[in-house]
């Protein structure tokens, strides 16, 4: 595996740290995982639960090593600093105010073990004006602009209905954290990374923030529902059995005529290039969609539109994908057999190298229930050493 013989010391919880080391885990990374007694990560208990184990913890610890500890008591100090000095890699995902009173600054850290690579991942970043401001993958949507181009036309801000923000940053948080190993291997120093949500989510604009400059003011970016204000066809369009989706550029626009035995609507005037299609989209979408809807499915629509080779797809929901022929022949999808929780369909990881042998997921951790195997195997406590700090409550364990 890619990342064996490093080990990351994750004080995440929620979505967007732990999605980090979740990645770092898939590629052989040791991830021990610090909760705090006595509940540990708060996504143990949010829904789906399914036997007293929430499916949401499921997928995003699969491998991972839980170490719970009473962060209240000096002893629990003193073992995250013994930790730190035989760890690669720290992530963490506390407001700056908690990541500071427990000791988890890149200055303290780097005190114990100058190699150590430190990265945090927040709303606002560390370095911001906002840096005390607490945030969620909703907030980071509404502050980006995201929130504010998704929804009806003429209708309400609506947020995307996944952990898009959260997700998001814990994928550039993953590759920053890949580039500064690589950076160690060549210099020998560690470093910090300062990840922030917001700058993740808002990087994704693609021509909402200078759109507006480049075209004097002439376009304003807003929402505008199920299709693109300033390309057509490019968006959703009712279907025989449900909803397609089309992106249609000027190279293209021949080839869907062509598909739906138009090539009148080639050199139409009201659509011959991209701008006046864009301005005169209420007379083509229903074209489109009368044409959609006269096959007898949705597969025999985007078969058509594929040997005219117009980039289409059907709209899937998350239910659809599981059973579905691309990702079972990609294992994009995975099974994963939890000894709680039962048989469970998860998204698998989404990067492929030639040198990563396939992923086998390890178990999801109960609370505290590896406190024994890192504490003995990489401090090298003994066994009453570790009783001691059991009944003294630094240690504390817990089924879900």
């Amino acid at each position: 595996m890619i990342l064996d013989g490093v080990r990351v010391l994750d004080f995440t919880q929620y979505l967007a740290g732990p999605v980090v080391t979740r990645l770092m885990a898939e590629m052989g990374a040791e991830i021990i995982k610090v909760e705090q007694g006595p509940n540990g990560d708060p996504t143990r208990i949010l829904p789906i639960i399914k036997n007293g184990r929430s499916a949401y913890f499921v997928q995003q610890s699969l491998g991972k090593k839980s170490l719970c500890l009473d962060l209240s008591q000096p002893e629990s100090q003193s073992i995250i600093d013994s930790l730190v000095a035989e760890c690669d890699v720290v992530v963490e995902n506390f407001s700056k105010r908690v990541a500071d009173k427990r000791k988890l600054d890149y200055a303290s850290l780097s005190k114990i073990n100058p190699r150590i690579i430190v990265a945090s991942v927040s709303a606002f970043g560390r370095d911001s004006p906002y840096a005390n401001k607490t945030g969620y993958d909703w907030i980071a949507q509404g502050f980006t602009g995201v929130m504010h181009m998704t929804g009806p036309k003429d209708g309400k801000p609506h947020p995307v209905g996944i952990g898009i923000a959260d997700s998001n940053a814990g994928v550039h948080a993953f590759s920053a954290i890949g580039y500064a190993l690589y950076y160690r291997e060549k210099t020998g120093k560690g470093q910090y990374l300062d990840i922030s949500m917001v700058d993740a989510l808002y990087h994704m604009n693609e021509i909402t923030v200078q759109g507006y400059q480049a075209s004097d003011g002439a376009y304003v970016p807003m929402r505008a529902g199920e299709h693109h204000a300033l390309v057509c066809p490019c968006g959703v369009y009712k279907s025989a059995e449900s909803y397609m989706v089309l992106l249609v550029l000027q190279n293209q626009w021949p080839g869907l005529c062509e598909a739906m035995g138009r090539t009148d609507l080639i050199d139409d005037v009201r659509f011959a290039d991209q701008d006046v299609r864009a301005k005169n989209q209420a007379e083509l979408i229903p074209i489109i969609e009368t044409w959609l809807q006269t096959f007898a499915s949705d597969a025999e629509a985007w078969e058509c539109l594929e040997e005219h080779r117009v980039p289409s797809g059907p709209v899937l929901s998350p239910q659809d994908t599981i059973d579905h022929e691309y990702y079972r022949g990609r294992g994009a999808i995975r099974t994963v057999h939890d000894p709680v929780v039962g048989q469970l369909e998860l998204p698998g990881f989404p990067l492929r190298f030639s040198e990563q042998p396939e992923y086998e997921p390890g178990a999801v951790p109960d609370l505290g229930e590896h406190n024994a195997e890192i504490l003995g195997n990489v401090l090298g406590y003994d066994e009453t050493r570790i009783a001691t700090l059991t009944d003294q409550g630094v240690l504390l364990s817990k089924k879900d």
